[in-house]
């Protein structure tokens, strides 16, 4: 929509070319969300394999309807069994999402879509490793599904979902030209409540989702009590006393949240949040009934 050379922002300045462009905020600040969580190294490192998983699973029609046809198995086999409930728009067939930092939503649905395909997905590598035309499909489809079915994976694959969650509702009402600058900010300050509030409650949840998960898909749970051993070299410079516990509530879950938190804290600080509040009193929009001398006294 804004292409420099063919998109609206070229027709506008082809009309006025003194106008200034100015990128939708609601749309940077996810931007900004989910490239801060990618500060997190192993969440880097996530998505990298994500997007590795979809591009395998999907680089080819005979692939995406193997897909379809292992998730639509998988899905009448859970029906059966009252595993899961029916209902209108429930449980549709589609394909797995690809993430992308330009388009909006597209990490929650890639992450969402990989959830419910979980089972399919496995399959269709397994497919690959077994008939792969050539050795290097073989390899890439053995390394997907050993960083797919591994626990770490999935734990984060939970985690990013609940997070993303919560910072897209908010983008995508910030979207809505309804919504006026002293409802934006109030929406700013809930999100960093529901943040927080995972932060402070949600790792008992969270890990009881994740253990219930991996049981149903056979992926090995890791014993949290143990001790953790970082890869490679790192494992000489570690302190002795890291359990797999503290590696995925602290390392993990705490790293991610504050992420989030500190990057709504930087672009909504409390002068920001002020200056903003002190300027819808100057909204027109019933200005008789919204303005109040106190805001700006």
């Amino acid at each position: 929509m804004r292409g420099e050379w063919n998109g609206l922002q070229a027709l506008i300045l082809s009309v006025c070319p003194y106008a200034y462009y100015v990128h939708c905020m609601a749309h940077r600040l996810q931007l900004a969300l989910v490239a801060a969580s990618k500060e997190v190294i192993c969440i880097h490192r996530f998505f990298n394999k994500l997007s590795s998983i979809i591009n395998i699973v999907g680089a080819s029609c005979k692939r995406t309807d193997q897909l379809k046809a292992a998730h639509a198995t998988n899905v009448a086999y859970l029906l059966d069994i009252d595993e899961i409930q029916s209902g209108k728009g429930l449980h549709q067939i589609g394909t797995l999402q690809r993430p992308g930092d330009t388009r909006w939503s597209s990490h929650l649905k890639s992450v969402s879509s990989l959830i419910d395909m979980f089972s399919a997905t496995c399959e269709v590598l397994l497919n690959i490793i077994d008939d792969g035309a050539t050795s290097t499909q073989r390899a890439e489809a053995d390394a997907a599904y050993e960083a797919l079915t591994s626990f770490e994976f999935v734990f984060i694959l939970h985690l990013m979902k609940k997070v993303l969650e919560i910072s897209d509702m908010q983008c995508l009402t910030l979207q809505q030209q309804s919504q006026d600058i002293l409802n934006a900010m109030h929406l700013v300050s809930s999100t960093k409540s529901l943040l927080q509030k995972l932060r402070d409650e949600g790792w008992d949840n969270l890990i009881v989702k994740v253990i219930s998960f991996c049981d149903s898909v056979n992926i090995p749970i890791s014993d949290l009590n143990a001790h953790y051993v970082a890869r490679k070299g790192r494992a000489r410079r570690q302190q002795d006393d890291i359990t797999m516990e503290h590696h995925y509530k602290i390392v993990i879950f705490n790293n991610v949240i504050d992420t989030q938190l500190q990057e709504l804290n930087d672009k909504f600080n409390d002068h920001t949040m002020e200056l903003l509040t002190l300027s819808s009193a100057l909204d027109p929009k019933e200005m008789d009934t919204s303005f109040r001398i106190d805001d700006i006294c």
